[in-house]
């Protein structure tokens, strides 16, 4: 992603980002093809320059799941889980093993996976990009800490029904605090791992490994978890709470989104208490602090763009410098990486 001023266009561009008025009024969309004939208009409304895609840059943004393979298994996840929780088809659930072993082969097929920062994408609540989200985390983290193929893909389908029981309550859980809840909502929401684990418990194809991560993944490492408070937590269970954690902290369930940096920091702060620590090390070691396109503000006052990951280094990310602390443009691209001037942070996150 690069910021071009409106005069650069010569059509064609794709919009990185939506273009709002001052009243925050959506004028195009993110993706959009930008024409020449747009231009007089947006230059009345006072619109000086836009964000467009970089293909040099996009390139270097690398994700765990394509949006291809996300996309196709999110709709086998909704498509098995409606089936199940409406008409109680249990044959169609098997489905979810291969699912998880499609998650699998398609992470092993990334070069390097072990090795690579990973953008982890912020978005709105959707528990069935979150069920797949989760699963793709627990899996690399579980690859990472070399564990058996049988256990990964345990660990993978019990992360696709961990929250099966969502779908069994009633309480608005979308980007809400439960501690927003009323104690009779707050009782409710907490059963739904109990619920998920009920309409699972009989089937034979699941393997005890993923039907624990069912009942246990909001479980903690000093019992302040829920339903069982249990202290007792195998190490798939362990996994399966770190990354359930993280990815409903940036999504919004159960919890007032927050952006990537500010789950870390609370990973960071809470792991030995409630997380396990090699677990929160071994997920953090690849998830990108600031994912790139983040809009950030360093210690030198530039605002700017992060526009790719430093391999090894997930702090330390390389950026597009937008303006000064006077709030002054540059006019010529100026790239910053964090690990050549490691005397600059970032101070703040904007977007």
């Amino acid at each position: 992603m690069k910021l071009i001023k409106l005069d650069e266009i010569i059509g064609e561009e794709i919009l990185a980002r939506p273009i709002m008025t001052d009243d925050y009024q959506e004028l195009l969309s993110e993706g959009v093809k930008l024409k020449i004939e747009y231009i007089p208009k947006l230059v009345d409304l006072g619109i000086t320059e836009v964000f467009v895609k970089d293909d040099q840059a996009d390139s270097e943004k690398i994700v765990i799941l394509g949006d291809e393979i996300n996309k196709k298994c999110r709709d086998q996840i909704k498509d098995i889980i409606s089936k199940h929780t409406y008409n109680d088809q249990t044959q169609d659930m098997k489905q979810i093993s291969s699912t998880a072993d499609d998650i699998i082969s398609n992470i092993m097929e990334e070069k390097e996976v072990v090795e690579q920062i990973y953008d982890i994408k912020e978005r709105s609540a959707d528990i069935y990009e979150h069920s797949i989200s989760t699963c793709s985390l627990a899996m690399l983290v579980a690859l990472k800490m070399q564990l058996d193929r049988e256990t990964v893909h345990d660990i993978g389908v019990g992360c696709l029904l961990h929250d099966l029981g969502l779908r069994y309550i009633t309480v608005n859980f979308e980007n809400t605090s439960l501690d927003d809840l009323s104690d009779k909502e707050l009782d409710e929401y907490k059963k739904h791992p109990v619920y998920g684990y009920s309409a699972v418990k009989n089937e034979n194809w699941l393997s005890k490994t993923s039907k624990e991560i069912i009942l246990c993944h909001h479980e903690r490492l000093d019992g302040e978890g829920y339903p069982l408070h249990t202290k007792d937590l195998s190490v798939p269970v362990k996994i399966a709470a770190v990354c359930d954690f993280f990815d409903e902290s940036i999504c919004g369930i159960g919890y007032v989104r927050l952006k990537v940096h500010e789950v870390v920091e609370y990973l960071k702060n809470y792991k030995g208490i409630s997380f396990d620590t090699r677990v929160v090390n071994e997920l953090l070691d690849f998830t990108a602090v600031y994912p790139t396109n983040s809009e950030v503000i360093t210690s030198d006052g530039d605002k700017a763009i992060v526009i790719r990951q430093n391999k090894s280094f997930p702090e330390r990310p390389i950026l597009q410098l937008i303006s000064d602390k006077n709030g002054n443009k540059y006019n010529d691209t100026k790239i910053l990486d964090l690990l050549v001037y490691n005397n600059v942070m970032i101070e703040k996150v904007l977007n």
